[in-house]
């Protein structure tokens, strides 16, 4: 018999994470639905978009459009990168990745880890400025051979790759009994993807999303007008350019959240649940607890939680830089 936990590469042991139950959180405010989380960060690179880069690359491969010995390039907030990265060694590619300075040391030092070439680029930089990460992406990717630019901001294999894993496997778990799925929002694969599986099987579901403040997402869901950006501190989700890869379709609403209360909440699922998340996935608890105070006993509440903790000891688990920003007393 095939042993099912024997892969033939690292790729191959992305999925099949866990769901659970939330405890003293929920209780603390009076919370009387269930709070489930799927802790993401149990993939092989640490975070949720190991599934995403997986799918897209060997779609990629397939079609003939990432061609032997080629160079992967992409803009990434981090995880995405070291999903590639991990892809780009464990395949025989060259990965070439586009980020902010506002990104953690941790995760600019994971993906030079894997051997990627990384590009840092200034955080307040337009949408249409040269410096901007993605603008930068793109002239690497004119500019070197035999390269393939990811483009997960645009890509819709983003938002398939959810759509037949994630969503599939949430529903298996939970043998259908779900409500509401929250999450973050960043390229919108996630919680799109996952969401319209969920809602193919459920139309009653709801698909709940987190956007910081300064991120154009909840405005144009609200009424299709772009909002002014401003830079803020949680890292992953929100965007100062709208993402061909978000269905606004498959949201029912989104919540804006700011850098205090996603990084408190990151805190208290580490210290009150045992659970080690990173700040985006704070902002999807807050989320999820707001959306949760109306909702009935018998309510089931999932929370996606995209990375870990340990790629923001400097910052978010850092009690002084977490006074010097003013978000802890």
């Amino acid at each position: 018999m095939e042993n099912k936990q024997l892969f033939n590469d690292i790729t191959e042991a992305v999925g099949r994470t866990p769901i659970v139950k939330l405890r003293k959180i929920p209780a603390e405010r009076g919370i009387k639905a269930t709070i489930l989380v799927k802790p993401e960060f149990m993939n092989p690179t640490g975070s949720v978009k190991d599934r995403m880069a997986v799918f897209v690359l060997n779609e990629a491969v397939r079609a003939g459009e990432l061609k032997p010995g080629g160079t992967i390039i992409e803009a990434t907030s981090g995880n995405t990168g070291a999903a590639i990265a991990m892809f780009a060694a464990a395949h025989g590619y060259k990965a070439i990745l586009t980020i902010t300075a506002k990104m953690s040391k941790e995760k600019i030092d994971t993906l030079k880890a894997f051997g990627a070439e990384v590009y840092i680029c200034p955080t307040e930089a337009e949408p249409d400025s040269p410096e901007h990460y993605y603008q930068t992406a793109l002239r690497l990717q004119k500019e070197i051979p035999n390269s393939y630019f990811m483009a997960q901001y645009f890509n819709k294999n983003n938002i398939e790759a959810h759509y037949r894993t994630t969503g599939p496997e949430i529903w298996e778990q939970l043998g259908g009994r779900l409500d509401v799925l929250v999450g973050g929002i960043g390229t919108g694969g996630t919680v799109s993807g996952t969401g319209k599986f969920l809602k193919e099987k459920n139309p009653d579901i709801e698909i709940v999303a987190a956007d910081p403040y300064g991120s154009v997402f909840y405005q144009y869901h609200k009424d299709q007008t772009l909002a002014k950006t401003h830079t803020y501190f949680v890292e992953g989700i929100g965007e100062d350019m709208l993402c061909d890869s978000i269905d606004y379709s498959v949201i029912d609403k989104i919540y804006q959240v700011n850098d205090k209360d996603s990084f408190r909440a990151a805190r208290d699922l580490t210290r009150k649940e045992g659970i080690f998340a990173g700040g985006s996935c704070g902002s999807a608890l807050h989320a999820a607890l707001l959306h949760a105070e109306n909702l009935t006993a018998d309510k089931t509440v999932l929370v996606i939680l995209p990375d870990s903790g340990i790629k923001y000891i400097s910052k978010i688990f850092n009690d002084d830089w977490m006074r010097e920003k003013g978000f802890l007393d």
